[in-house]
């Protein structure tokens, strides 16, 4: 019964190894991803359309339960940038910002994701993820990062603006730039230029002055911190409020409220499809990051329990006043860096911000949005990579013109729209490149059992004799293409006498593949022509053996491709006889 629990808590596994080194490794990590996750969350939070405090609360009980239930030891879960613009697109559009329906439609759709992340990982369906391909996921994050920055603008610039497409957000920005707030645009500007020079040039500065490695990077992650004490001290101690510059405000003095998520069925109906897609992007942002880690200390993360892990903190989240959650990057390489070991640190970072959100969140009061808006900005340009576009135009143009559309789309029409035609292209590409499988006639090289691509090497044939090997499994999408070839290739005036299938590379055999089978052995039949299969895997020969197939083909299965051309030749002689076995 242990032994099975831990399959689904694996706090269970890694809390009987606990030591005080681990714990002092986790408490380090906890202190520098909390000091980080203290600005990030409130910028998330209003990045999301939500109040600050919103961005605390989801990263509390999240955590705790992902430490829990969660299979990677450095992953570090909360608000992140895409997961709160794709927030702010769902449910904008059903309530208005600063409403507690707009509340309310967070939490539910926190809870329909977590429920969602839950029912793929009960049921195993973590493959589902592996439908996005990586150039469509780049393509939306570098569309997401660029929306996210220019979402921001208004804040550094203290004007207006709305829209969830970038010709919106930018054509609102046009329409208020007379009014823009001088003293809110030197501190946005000088934040973000501070921001940027941290990520790049604090930590040689700090080993040049002498300090350790270690403290230099504690250092460098402390930089948006530095921002947020500089600006918020100078918008009090100037009286800058006063002057126009907007402020984050009174910000709640306590831990997390329970809260419940609304389950009428019109909310319901109107989120599911943005809590799906929140669902997909969140899990697979997180798995990626989550192995990445995973990988540089040789453990192995567990898919499905990621998905539970995820539809845990996702749930937690619409129990205690946040709203979607998923594995952050920055955080979780962050968490990865300082030393921790196990799911504890974020635990720890739990109760950080929890201590946080009890004593500190008066302190906020005057924290310039200008500040927030240049924590965010800085943070999701990094994600932008436009290379991705150059790199698929070299090697294959199909994902090109996939990344491209995802890109132009989700900038066009919106975040929504974006992750469906990512969903839909990468689905799309697969079926365009297995419905034209690649397929070769083979030859024997000489002195050898081997067989190639007769345009690719010197190899033997015989007229009577045509050999393909099929390089894809056969399904219904690709089957009628094989059909025509076959039928093509032994049409009217053809020497081929018999046709030999080489299954080595066919992992699967679906029914409607089955019947072209069938077709193709009844057409070559009333031909006078023998079709026969070679190096057919076990599993698909399995398959074949429970059909009527196998009784109604009218030649053999061979099992070597040199025994199939060996028995079917013309050309058997002493050639052939000298060929040197190989096992």
């Amino acid at each position: 019964m242990s032994f099975r629990l831990t399959n689904y808590i694996p706090a269970l596994d890694w809390g009987r190894s606990y030591t005080r080194e681990t714990l002092s490794n986790d408490l380090v990590a906890a202190v520098i991803v909390t000091i980080m996750l203290i600005p990030q969350s409130l910028a998330y939070a209003l990045l999301a359309g939500l109040p600050p405090e919103a961005g605390i609360y989801a990263s509390i009980a999240p955590i705790i339960l992902y430490a829990i239930f969660g299979s990677s030891r450095a992953l570090a879960v909360g608000p992140v940038a895409v997961v709160s613009l794709m927030t702010a697109a769902a449910i904008g559009q059903i309530a208005e910002s600063g409403t507690m329906g707009y509340a309310i439609a967070a939490l539910t759709l926190a809870f329909l994701s977590g429920a969602i992340l839950l029912v793929m990982g009960v049921f195993r369906l973590g493959f589902l993820a592996n439908f996005l391909s990586h150039p469509v996921i780049a393509g939306f994050i570098t569309a997401s990062g660029i929306l996210i920055a220019a979402s921001q603008l208004k804040h550094l610039l203290g004007i207006p603006a709305h829209g969830h497409t970038l010709f919106q957000v930018l054509s609102s920005l046009a329409q208020n730039l007379g009014s823009v707030n001088v003293i809110t645009l030197a501190l946005g500007a000088s934040a973000t230029g501070f921001l940027f020079w941290v990520r790049k040039g604090l930590k040689p500065r700090l080993l040049a002055l002498g300090l350790s490695p270690k403290l230099a990077d504690v250092g460098t992650k402390a930089g948006p911190v530095a921002a947020v004490v500089v600006t918020t001290l100078a918008v009090w101690g100037f009286g800058l409020e006063a002057q126009g510059v907007a402020v984050v405000g009174t910000v709640p003095q306590s831990l997390p409220p329970l809260t419940m998520p609304s389950f009428s069925p019109d909310l319901l109906r109107q989120l599911f499809i943005p809590a799906l897609l929140i669902s997909i992007i969140g899990f697979v942002e997180s798995i990626s990051v989550a192995q990445t880690l995973a990988a540089k200390k040789r453990q192995r993360i567990n898919p499905d329990q990621e998905l539970i892990g995820l539809g845990a903190a996702n749930i937690g989240a619409s129990l205690t006043g946040g709203y979607p959650v998923t594995g952050g990057f920055s955080r979780s390489v962050v968490n990865f860096d300082a030393g921790a070991e196990t799911p504890a640190a974020g635990a720890f970072t739990a109760v950080g911000l929890a201590i946080a959100a009890v004593a500190l969140t008066p302190l906020v009061y005057y924290l310039p949005k200008a500040t927030l808006a240049a924590t965010i900005i800085v943070a999701v340009l990094s994600l932008v990579d436009f290379s991705i576009l150059r790199k698929t135009w070299g090697y294959s143009r199909a994902d090109f013109f996939a990344v491209a559309a995802t890109i132009v789309l989700t900038l066009g029409f919106g975040v929504e729209t974006g992750v469906s035609a990512g969903v839909i292209l990468s689905i799309a590409l697969h079926l365009y490149k297995t419905s034209r499988p690649h397929v070769a006639e083979v030859g024997l090289v000489p002195g050898t059992q081997h067989f190639r691509n007769i345009l690719r090497h010197d190899v033997e044939t015989d007229d009577s004799v045509l050999t393909l090997r099929v390089d894809e499994s056969l399904y219904f999408v690709n089957a009628r293409f094989l059909e025509d070839l076959i039928l093509d290739r032994t049409g009217d005036g053809s020497p081929v006498k018999h046709v030999i299938l080489m299954c080595s590379a066919i992992n699967e055999i679906d029914y409607s593949a089955l019947e072209s089978l069938e077709a193709i052995n009844l057409r070559l039949t009333e031909m006078g022509i023998g079709l026969h299969m070679s190096e057919v895997k076990g599993p698909v020969m399995d398959r074949l053996q429970g059909s009527h197939f196998l009784r109604d083909l009218n030649g053999q299965i061979y099992q070597a491709q040199f025994d199939a051309w060996r028995a079917l030749t013309l050309n058997r002689g002493a050639e052939v006889d000298r060929v040197e076995r190989i096992s």
